[in-house]
């Protein structure tokens, strides 16, 4: 199973601030099923989408 990374958002937001999560969250106000993972080497919060692997019939 592979990710689509939407956005990427530095982690040093504001404190109270949330902005990775807020932006999942709009899209799976719109039926994205978006989901919200840390990057350690980047130190930044990534939004992504799993992707489905095709169906290889074995």
């Amino acid at each position: 199973m592979g990710r689509v990374v939407l956005e990427r958002f530095p982690a040093g937001s504001p404190r109270g601030s949330w902005p990775a999560e807020e932006y999942a969250a709009q899209r799976m106000s719109e039926g994205v099923p978006a989901e919200v993972v840390m990057d350690l080497a980047s130190d930044a919060f990534l939004v992504v989408v799993r992707q489905r692997e095709p169906y290889s019939g074995h």
